[in-house]
């Protein structure tokens, strides 16, 4: 395989995240549609590439990777300091625990929301009290991560925390659909100014057009019209 990176995306899904990070940094690569309508990510092509039929992968000369943050992770080292402090510098560790705090925290309350019967099956009152339950944890972390914004992330120039963080704001107040009125991201006013800067880098207008996300989809987001495939 060449240097040239495939990246295996559905519009409006966590390829979204990789999609901002491959153009922040300049990385020439292929999207390459995964037809959630017709439920590509399950089918053997696409589990070869990544066994457990989730969005995103990436294939690289060095063989396939999949997992948001592995993903940003290798991409780092491949560009240290370019969307992150660098090894060794005295802020990597705050780095690393805010990425890994999204990524095994708030990602994951999200994917409950987005899927309740996968965690506790058909039971409609109990999807009521996971939704009750998710609302209460996104609160705190968004309040968590309010309180903490300014060194690496949320500040002028973003890091591949600002880019994660980001899309799932937007999905916060996407999905699911009927029950997102609690959210309202001026509540955090920080995490709204991190948004704001995001949505109006060159990445992410191109990832808009892409995608079909509008011109605010992260601070002022409204359900995706991609000219391809779909985010559900």
């Amino acid at each position: 395989m060449t240097d040239r990176i495939r990246l295996h995306y559905a519009p409006d899904n966590a390829s979204l995240i990789i999609r901002l990070a491959l153009e922040e940094l300049g990385l020439p690569y292929d999207a390459a549609l995964v037809d959630r309508a017709a439920r590509a990510q399950e089918g053997p092509a696409y589990r070869a590439i990544n066994p457990n039929g989730l969005i995103p992968a990436i294939e690289t000369r060095h063989g396939a990777i999949f997992e948001t943050a592995a993903i940003l992770l290798w991409l780092d080292e491949a560009h240290p300091g370019a969307l992150a402090p660098a090894p060794g510098d005295a802020a990597r560790g705050d780095f690393l625990k805010w990425l890994i705090f999204l990524a095994n925290t708030v990602h994951p309350t999200l994917r409950m929301r987005f899927y309740p019967e996968k965690y506790i099956g058909p039971d409609s009152a109990a999807h009521a009290a996971l939704l009750a339950g998710t609302q209460a944890d996104l609160t705190r972390q968004f309040d968590t991560l309010e309180r903490h914004a300014g060194g690496v992330f949320g500040a002028a120039d973003p890091t591949m925390i600002d880019l994660y963080l980001a899309p799932m704001l937007r999905w916060t107040a996407l999905y699911p659909s009927g029950d997102c009125s609690w959210f309202n991201l001026s509540q955090w006013s920080a995490l709204r100014a991190l948004a704001q800067r995001v949505e109006t880098r060159p990445s992410a207008i191109k990832a808009k057009r892409a995608e079909g996300l509008g011109e605010t989809p992260f601070s002022a987001p409204r359900h995706a019209t991609p000219p391809e495939g779909s985010a559900t």
